[in-house]
């Protein structure tokens, strides 16, 4: 019987040129797989015919933009992921929802091998194979760019020598990656950290730097989970999709940002995400009302490690699911309505409310009606700092 190998497949040139390439360089049939994650673009109808005209023997696509944004995006969300403290993991949340189906036709055409088009010096690399590792480790991965050097100038060589029907006329000077919780560019003249990005770099936000009235927006929450915008009822993939167009239109969600990679470099990337910027900002706002000092406190640790786990590629790992747990568990009074202000590039908080608030009105205020008893604070003090005031002592001895 012979090899199949199932390919993560996008419709353009690299991954279109993989399809015969890897049966030349293996003998194996190709499975080509395309997923819908709200990246835009060619209809999935056309993709698929186009993997099979490339050679695919078989070709699936999947509307997986629901489930993204239920499964992936979701999380994130209540996670208050920033790598790095800015960057809303874009690219790594997508790539998890991808390897899921790329297992699932395995399984299902009999393929004992996963190809993704990645390079050796990023991470994707990283999160196609350990994701695939974790729910099939019995499949083996290639990746032809990587393991074949199958450099862009090959590739068009090998499309025009073979007749495929791909265009070659001339590449984007970017990098591009994009699915609907925001977009990553990188390489091209932004490889000089010095330079500035210019208008063309950016596509989901408008210049906030161009005057226009500003957008007041309420976002409603239920256990961390967005259910409404201005009191109507939404999905998630609705919500981020329609803070993606109204953040977006004010320029919200930019970010330019010198990251470290898993592999060790250091690379500069552009990022915009619109509807995930604001919504993080909502949700962590909605936590300040409602969470608890110690478990707050703690929480921002484990968001910062359930950040790092994801970035790099451990989405499937024991220590993140675990962690999935406490996070679901420290949003379970996280249900209220937060108010902001979308303008001139930055998503504003400017109201807050939820039967679930721990904010007392009458402890809080300075004016008549205060509850809280300050006679209690002097003799907490004399407790709170008694340790550092018998070394100081000792100290100054």
């Amino acid at each position: 019987m012979t090899e199949r190998v199932v390919l993560a497949y996008s419709g353009g040139l690299d991954t279109s040129v993989c399809i015969g390439w890897i049966a030349e360089e293996t003998g194996a049939e190709v499975v080509a797989v395309a997923v819908d994650v709200g990246q835009g673009g060619e209809d999935l109808d056309v993709i698929r015919k186009r993997a099979l005209d490339c050679g695919a023997v078989e070709a699936e696509v999947a509307d997986a933009k629901d489930e993204f944004a239920d499964e992936y995006c979701l999380p994130a969300i209540k996670a208050n992921a920033l790598y790095m403290d800015k960057y809303p993991l874009v690219s790594a949340l997508s790539r998890p929802t991808i390897v899921k189906h790329l297992v699932a036709a395995a399984r299902k055409h009999g393929a004992s091998t996963v190809a993704h088009g990645c390079t050796g010096k990023g991470n994707d690399q990283v999160r196609f194979e350990a994701g695939i590792s974790s729910l099939a480790p019995d499949l083996k991965c290639i990746a032809p760019v990587r393991d074949y050097a199958m450099t862009r100038d090959k590739a068009i060589a090998f499309c025009e020598e073979k007749g495929l029907p791909i265009a070659t006329t001339k590449k984007s000077p970017y990098s591009i990656d994009q699915n609907v919780f925001g977009r990553a560019v990188e390489t091209g003249f932004l490889e000089d950290i010095w330079n500035a990005p210019i208008e063309d770099v950016y596509d989901y936000t408008s210049n906030p730097a161009t005057p226009r009235e500003a957008d007041e927006v309420v976002v409603t929450f239920d256990k961390g989970v967005p259910v409404a915008v201005d009191g109507k009822p939404v999905t998630v993939l609705q919500a981020i999709q329609q803070l993606n167009e109204r953040a977006g239109a004010q320029g919200v969600g930019r970010i330019d940002m010198v990251e470290d990679r898993l592999v060790g470099i250091k690379s500069r990337e552009v990022y915009e995400s619109p509807g995930g910027i604001a919504l993080i900002t909502a949700h962590q706002e909605l936590e300040n009302v409602t969470v608890e000092r110690e478990l707050a406190r703690y929480k921002r640790q484990v968001e910062q490690r359930w950040t790092e786990l994801v970035y790099d590629g451990l989405w499937f790992s024991p220590l993140k699911r675990a962690l999935d747990g406490f996070i679901e568990e420290a949003n379970q009074h996280v249900s209220g309505d937060i108010r902001m202000t979308l303008h001139g590039g930055r998503a504003v908080v400017t109201g807050r409310r939820s039967e679930q608030s721990l904010y007392d009105f009458n402890l809080a205020t300075y004016d008549t009606g205060d509850t809280f008893d300050q006679s209690m604070s002097k003799g907490f003090i004399e407790i709170f700092g008694l340790s550092s005031k018998i070394a100081a002592k000792r100290d100054q001895a």
